[in-house]
């Protein structure tokens, strides 16, 4: 595994999901992760499902090390400042406000250490008339206006991962690895901000050119109807999608599939601007000879004529699929305490070399000892003292 990061020291006081994925990333990318959380409780994510290892902790927060320190507590912030002192990165999703209050605001730890790149996600951003707001997932979703392009109007409710608390995270790595280099060309270290709000409105990008552009308000079936994207119910139950952009010759082979080879020869899906304006009928075209033949026959039959699909898997199907074991796409490690750990890799690789290895996600505290007395290398032996 090639670590493009070595040697970079990350310190995160990340809760839930933004700045634990940020973290990742990084040290996905080979960099040192410390992990700061309250004793006791640690991360409240670990508990979404009882105990203090729930799978939400464990998505984005592997390949990390953990300690327990309460910057409240004058001996804990010793402890941490001690570990400012050597870091590279600092990232927090607090509330605006609320790092300042236990003594991890950027001005304090860029006294401490001056080469510190800082960052903080919020919500809705660190001033304005919304900057007080709570924000989770679905609050950033919908005041980007990127949750009205998923949801049904027919059957109205959220579906889906945490998409903002996850392209939030990606956002802050890709500011951090921006002030990282320029730090490294200038000496100057930069301060990141970034709110839910503002990544995700990015994010929804093409909806609000298609706005400013064309003055079209986009709903939740126009990507759909322009990129002429469809999934269908075959015989077996099992879904299958289909992404049939403009070329001429995928909707010729998806007719050789069908053995319907005059269907696009009818006016109403005789062109692409046919098809986009009569989009529900050709699924109601469609939808019966999906479902005549197993969703196999059906992915035999559009490879052979070059249509663009996949079958629509379960999570549980994904990692029994023929490319994603070519991939080495899922990986697994061993965790003293809490077993094996499978996770899915990272999907970027160097020079050919994937990246295999990972570490799981640190129990609470598992590196307490480890880094009692400032940064250490991962792994370094934990010295007895004498009784």
């Amino acid at each position: 595994m090639i670590k493009v990061l070595d040697g970079v020291r990350v310190l995160e006081h990340g809760t839930f999901i933004t700045g634990p994925a940020a973290s990742m990333l990084l040290a996905d990318l080979g960099a040192d992760v410390v992990k700061v959380e309250l004793p006791g409780t640690g991360d409240p994510f670990r508990a979404f499902k009882g105990g203090l290892y729930s799978p939400h902790y464990q998505t984005v927060n592997r390949n990390k090390r953990s300690v327990t320190l309460n910057t409240k507590q004058a001996a804990d912030l010793e402890k941490f400042d001690t570990l400012v002192k050597d870091a590279d990165v600092y990232i927090q999703n607090f509330r605006p406000g609320f790092a300042e209050t236990i003594g991890c605001g950027v001005d304090r730890l860029r006294g401490i250490n001056p080469r510190l790149v800082y960052c903080g996600i919020s919500g809705f951003g660190s001033s304005g008339p919304a900057a007080h707001r709570p924000a989770y997932d679905s609050v950033a979703q919908a005041a980007s206006a990127f949750l009205g392009l998923l949801v049904n109007p027919a059957s109205p409710r959220v579906t889906g991962p945490a998409i903002a608390d996850l392209v939030t995270g990606f956002y802050a790595a890709y500011g951090i690895l921006g002030a990282l280099y320029e730090r490294e060309r200038t000496g100057v270290a930069r301060t990141v901000e970034l709110s839910m709000f503002e990544a995700m409105t990015h994010f929804n990008l093409d909806a609000f050119q298609h706005l400013f552009s064309a003055n079209e308000v986009m709903g939740p079936f126009s990507r759909p109807s322009v990129s002429q994207s469809y999934v269908f119910a075959c015989k077996d139950a099992k879904w299958l999608a289909l992404h049939m952009s403009s070329p001429e010759k995928f909707w010729q082979g998806l007719a050789n599939a069908m053995e319907k080879p005059d269907l696009f020869q009818d006016e109403r899906f005789a062109s692409r601007q046919a098809r986009i304006a009569n989009q529900e009928t050709l699924i109601e075209v469609m939808q019966p000879i999906f479902a005549a033949r197993d969703r196999a026959e059906w992915c035999r039959r559009l490879d052979a004529n070059d249509v663009p699909h996949s079958p629509m898997y379960t999570t549980a199907e994904v990692p029994e699929d023929a490319q994603a074991r070519h991939l080495q796409l899922f990986v697994e490690t061993e965790h003293p305490v809490v077993g094996t750990f499978r996770t899915v890799r990272s999907p970027v690789s160097f020079d050919g070399q994937r990246p295999l290895e990972v570490t799981a996600p640190p129990v609470l505290g598992e590196h307490n000892e480890e880094l009692a007395h400032g940064w250490k290398p991962r792994g370094t032996p934990v010295k007895e003292t004498s009784k």
